[in-house]
């Protein structure tokens, strides 16, 4: 299996050698250390600095594998204890017109292809945000974003504006109210980090790269069609989105009806670090979600009373359940090519996790480091750790049998889910760049009797 991930992997190097579910943070929260990401070396092609129109894309295929690993029992959700290889790939197409200096439209299409390992199934943190929980989806490609973005003026001021998939200003009033209404990912503006929220050139994790108890809504893709609306100025950002849920717990159709399933995400953003004369970000996240959710506790109150063999969360499934959360969101420059991050999440665990994954609480922390201290100015080098729990009816839900739908060993011996993650982005040509990456994992899905597992993997990403 080794010889196989290490074929494979240098294959992958090869094609990059013969050609030379996230874009980059957006540009109301881009902090400056990342742009150098905008420079043209760093792209296939240079972009018009000036051209109303925008045309852009990136191609994202990861390797990754694991060898067998101790296992006592298994389950229709579990992380396959046998060794395993797979490999993943996502294709975006990004186009965007200015009609005005205030007001643009951004148009996204998208393939995601490929497989993730066991499916995308027995870890709360899974290995490979760019794998789609419904394989049987295909690689068809299909509409990823479709948004109207205006923005009014609230004061005096300009400030400069990257151009970037997400917002091809490149002015800005300072002082602005933006608002945004189509389809959209949430974490396209909630819950990011400079440091870690980007899989096609940071970390790959789930939780790693989002907060894992942030629920957002989405369709098993990842998006939602809603509205966000965002008031900026040059130390404070408030931001407030309106979208809708999945019809069933990681489903891929959303519910239409917006008065009985929604979710609603608030955000305030300090920007100033908690280090004087270093550039950072505080971010406070709240959100509320209204579905048709399943009960833990009901679930496990019909199996202890015989109606049912298993407890099935989605026999107690019903319209008007609440799940919410917050979560904490800091990241810091600490010196000129080095960056940390903190990130810390709660939700209140009584109803089914719905559209994310089946994790209640977690903390986690990283750092990057730019690659010019070893004269290589567009490499970087990230650690993170991250570690995972769940509420007291989630766990027993899972002990006694019960399947979410990302989890289920069939039993559970609970320990929280801990994930180190590291990683090497290596610039090869331009938009060309190769990252071996790492995952440690401690009681996969929660469970003492499974893992631990360690899982490499390869990632060649080109962005044009």
């Amino acid at each position: 299996m080794r010889l196989r991930f290490l074929i494979i992997g240098a294959a992958l190097f090869w094609q990059c050698a013969g050609l030379a579910q996230s874009p980059s943070p957006s540009v109301d929260s881009q902090p400056p250390a990342e742009q150098q990401m905008d420079d043209p070396q760093t792209r296939m092609f240079e972009h018009s600095a000036t051209s109303p129109w925008w045309v852009s894309g990136q191609i994202n295929v990861i390797g990754q594998g694991h060898t067998a690993f101790p296992a006592e029992y298994s389950g229709e959700h579990s992380f396959r204890s046998t060794s395993e290889f797979d490999v993943s790939n996502v294709l975006t197409l990004y186009t965007a017109y200015e009609f005005n200096n205030s007001f643009e439209g951004i148009l996204d299409v998208e393939s995601a292809g490929g497989h993730g390992l066991s499916a995308a199934l027995g870890l709360a943190g899974f290995v490979n945000l760019d794998v789609v929980r419904s394989p049987d989806l295909g690689q068809t490609p299909y509409l990823a974003r479709l948004m109207l973005h205006k923005v009014f003026r609230l004061g005096k001021g300009d400030v400069e504006s990257e151009r970037g998939p997400l917002s091809i200003f490149t002015e800005m009033p300072a002082k602005r109210l933006e608002i945004r209404v189509g389809k959209f990912s949430m974490v396209d503006f909630f819950d990011l980090n400079a440091v870690g929220s980007d899989s096609h050139l940071q970390f790959l994790n789930w939780t790693v790269d989002n907060n894992g108890a942030y629920d957002y809504a989405a369709n098993t893709r990842g998006y939602t069609w809603g509205a966000i609306a965002t008031y900026l100025s040059p130390r404070w950002a408030v931001r407030y989105a309106f979208g809708m849920m999945p019809k069933v717990a990681n489903g891929s159709n959303l519910d239409a009806n917006l008065f009985r399933a929604n979710g609603q995400n608030l955000e305030v953003e300090y920007r100033g670090g908690l280090l004087p004369h270093r550039d950072g970000f505080v971010r406070l996240l709240s959100y509320l979600n209204t579905a048709n959710m399943g009960n833990y506790q009901d679930s496990i109150d019909q199996y202890k009373a015989g109606e049912v063999s298993t407890p099935d969360i989605t026999a107690t499934r019903r319209q008007g359940r609440h799940k919410y959360g917050f979560g904490l969101n800091v990241e810091q420059i600490v010196a000129k090519p080095v960056r940390v991050f903190t990130r810390l999440g709660w939700n209140d665990g009584h109803n089914e996790s719905f559209a994310y994954t089946e994790v209640d609480r977690t903390a986690g922390f990283g750092f990057d480091v730019w690659g010019g201290l070893w004269k290589r100015q567009l490499d970087k080098v990230g650690v993170a750790y991250v570690i995972n729990g769940l509420s007291a009816t989630h766990r027993e839900y899972l002990a006694l049998g019960g399947l979410g739908f990302v989890l289920g060993d069939g039993a559970l011996n609970y320990g929280r889910e801990q994930i180190f993650e590291t990683y090497y982005t290596l610039h090869v040509w331009r938009g060309l760049y190769f990252s071996p990456l790492l995952q440690y994992i401690w009681n996969p899905g929660y469970n003492r009797d499974r893992g631990p597992v360690l899982v490499p993997g390869l990632r060649m990403h080109i962005e044009f």
